[in-house]
């Protein structure tokens, strides 16, 4: 008889310290249920996190504040088999708020991306999984008036080099990785349309493709990308709403099925997820449909390890809805279950 596998759900929300913030779920597959296991509290807004499932640590930022102002932290969360949480270490990283966190295979670093501050933060991880200490701040400078604002970052597939996006400067930057010094060093630029808004990147199975959701203009972007330097060249920009929608709308999390076939964009405002079939040998993208989200605002979304469902984070709803995934066709149905929860904004389900 073959075990079933057990899934945990890892949640993100915008939550005050003395609110529960992150919290832990068990997916049924079979069932397309979400049942509720754990949550814990002591973090000011751990709105996106990042799973070590090997060694069963969760890496959620935060806000805090010091003498000087606002500032970022990363927590360190330990979980069991049962989905129980246990707060361990805590480190301030960047000297501004903070909106996203990536972390390396190798387990030596993490790379925080700073909205407000318009910075990317490289910060230690100690051999125990516990948070280190900030090594390296790479501050975006103010260019023909324009703002940074640093949205995400996200290693490449050979960890060689992180691919920034800065959404107030429409750009794509890539910087090296030093690993013994622990700098990072700037590589080049790849420029968005004005006005794009770069917010989040998801990489292609091949490794030789990238697809950027832009956030301001309602677009994604898709792109070669070159593994000797880290560059992308720009092959098409496609629309993530319908012709005929002239309501307000900001593009949210963008990802890949795992065999490469289709590109999913979250659409806050439309309230949506766009579906688009990729074809790697003509490089084009071709839309398979709009589906609703059945709540407002959906800050996240992800599709499961098996590829099977997609579970879509509505902040402004309060809930997480389950679909079903066609893994041939690339479409979303709803399953009809959801599970409420306060503010929701990052999911990451996983294996155990």
């Amino acid at each position: 008889m073959t075990q079933v596998q057990k899934m945990l759900v890892f949640v993100g929300s915008y939550a005050e310290a003395n609110t529960s913030g992150v919290y832990t779920y068990e997916f049924d597959e079979k069932e397309g249920k979400l049942s509720l296991l754990d949550q814990t509290s002591d973090l000011k807004n751990p709105t996106f996190l990042n799973v070590d499932v090997e060694n069963r640590h969760i890496y959620a930022i935060g806000e805090t504040k010091t003498e000087s102002g606002k500032a970022g932290e990363v927590m360190m969360i330990q979980f069991s088999e049962e989905g129980t949480l246990t707060r361990f270490n805590r480190t301030i990283t960047t000297p501004n708020t903070t909106c996203h966190v990536q972390r390396d295979s190798e387990n030596r670093f993490l790379i925080v991306s700073s909205y407000h501050g318009g910075m990317a933060g490289l910060v230690s991880l100690k051999a125990d999984g516990h948070v280190g200490e900030l090594l390296d701040v790479a501050a975006h400078q103010s260019v023909d008036g324009a703002t940074p604002r640093v949205h995400s970052v996200f290693f490449s597939p050979d960890e060689k080099f992180l691919l920034v996006q800065d959404l107030g400067l429409d750009l794509i930057r890539t910087y090296s990785l030093d690993r013994e010094a622990g700098k990072l060093i700037p590589q080049g630029d790849t420029h968005a349309a004005k006005g794009a808004g770069p917010r989040h990147l998801a990489f292609h199975a091949s490794g030789k493709f990238a697809f950027v959701i832009n956030e301001l203009n309602s677009t994604i972007a898709s792109y070669r990308y070159d593994a000797e330097n880290g560059s992308l060249s720009e092959i098409e920009v496609v629309p993530t709403l319908p012709s005929d929608y002239t309501g307000e709308n900001g593009c949210s999390e963008i990802t890949v099925s795992a065999d490469g076939r289709f590109v999913y964009g979250g659409n806050r405002g439309h309230d949506s997820i766009v579906v688009y079939a990729f074809d790697e040998a003509s490089e084009k993208l071709t839309l398979v449909e709009h589906v609703s989200t059945e709540g407002g605002h959906p800050r996240h979304f992800a599709l499961t390890p098996s590829g099977d469902h997609a579970l879509v984070a509505n902040r402004d709803a309060n809930n997480i809805v389950v679909f079903k995934v066609d893994k041939a066709t690339g479409r979303l149905t709803s399953t009809g279950n959801s599970v409420s929860v306060s503010k929701p904004v990052c999911v990451r389900p996983y294996y155990i």
